[in-house]
């Protein structure tokens, strides 16, 4: 029996031990498999995300354009600089004209640009508000080519105490003498003479958000070329005031002259009619002129001295033809 128990055979443990160290060899291939197959999975997963964030890019891209905006405040007369102003994306199908993508063209630190306008935080600057390269804040930049400037002298009373700012919009009134035909001064007329005027400066000022009342001895106004030449008459002439109109009200109205017979109390009454020729068609209101069949000034009718009566019996009635006599 010792020899029974203690026998063994190589050929059968040889082959036991095979078999268990197969066994990890199949696992770590298993594993192996499987940390390729997640590691391809996760490639195809990131690159999936990494594509559709290029395309997500690239269409924002296609939508969206850099533009500068201001930082701060740019008040009238401000130069452009990079302290003052930032880009930030904006979108494309709302993009304002006359912007800028990047500092060329905007600032130039040896010829900067100044600011014509307010420009407010995160406004986009434009060129309409901003001077040529090494400009100055000047007035004639920002003139319609078709307007004129013209200043007119103001005071405490003609300048409404000084709630005329820039930006608003006057009528401009002329006070004057008239005289009769025999050329001697025969009363005082006020007129209309412009209205819907827009106020671009007061005194050297013309920063549109000015908001505080200030005295001032001149205002600019911005007027066609003709209603500049009746400025400049008008002040010869006579003495100017400005009447601060309404921001909502644009329409222009029939205008009437007022004399020295209108200071009263009640409605105005038209009684001042011009002592000469030379101001018999100045009113603005149009004026009938009923038409002519021939060249002969037109006669009016005599009223006739004679009228009919009808009297009326029951139902039938007789017509006679009487004589008119006073008062009738």
């Amino acid at each position: 029996m010792a020899d029974e128990v203690g026998y063994f055979d190589p050929g059968f443990g040889s082959g036991y031990r095979g078999r268990s160290s197969a066994m990890p060899q199949n696992r770590s291939l298993i594993v192996l498999g499987l940390a390729i197959l997640l590691g391809l999975a996760a490639v195809f997963i990131a690159n999936s995300y990494l594509t559709g964030v290029e395309e997500q890019v690239e269409v924002v891209d296609k939508t969206m354009v850099r533009v500068a905006v201001a930082r701060v405040p740019l008040e009238y007369g401000t130069p452009i600089s990079t302290e003052n102003i930032r880009f930030v994306v904006w979108p494309r199908a709302s993009l304002p004209a006359g912007t800028f993508a990047s500092t060329k063209g905007l600032i130039d630190p040896a010829a900067p640009r100044v600011a014509l306008r307010p420009i407010e935080v995160n406004e986009p600057i434009l060129k309409s508000k901003l001077s040529g390269e090494g400009g100055r804040a000047s007035i004639s930049a920002i003139l319609p080519a078709d307007k004129r400037a013209v200043a007119v002298r103001v005071s405490d009373v003609t300048g409404v105490a000084g709630f005329v700012l820039p930006g608003d919009s006057v009528d401009v009134m002329i006070t004057r003498q008239v005289t009769d035909s025999s050329g001697e001064q025969s009363s005082q007329i006020t007129d209309v003479l412009l209205q819907n005027v827009k106020v671009i400066a007061i005194d050297q000022n013309a920063n549109d958000n000015a908001n505080e009342p200030k005295v001032s001895k001149t205002a600019t106004l911005e007027v066609d070329p003709v209603d500049a030449q009746k400025l400049v008459l008008g002040e010869t002439v006579g003495s100017l005031s400005l009447a601060l109109r309404n921001v909502a009200n644009q329409d222009t109205e029939a205008v009437q002259t007022v004399s020295i017979d209108d200071l009263q109390d009640g409605a105005y009454g038209g009684r001042y009619r011009s002592p000469t020729a030379r101001y018999a068609n100045y009113s603005r209101a149009p004026v009938y002129r009923g038409t002519r069949s021939s060249g002969a000034a037109a006669r009016p009718k005599r009223p006739s001295n004679t009228t009919n009566v009808q009297i009326v019996r029951g139902t039938g009635s007789t017509n006679y033809e009487v004589k008119r006599h006073a008062g009738f």
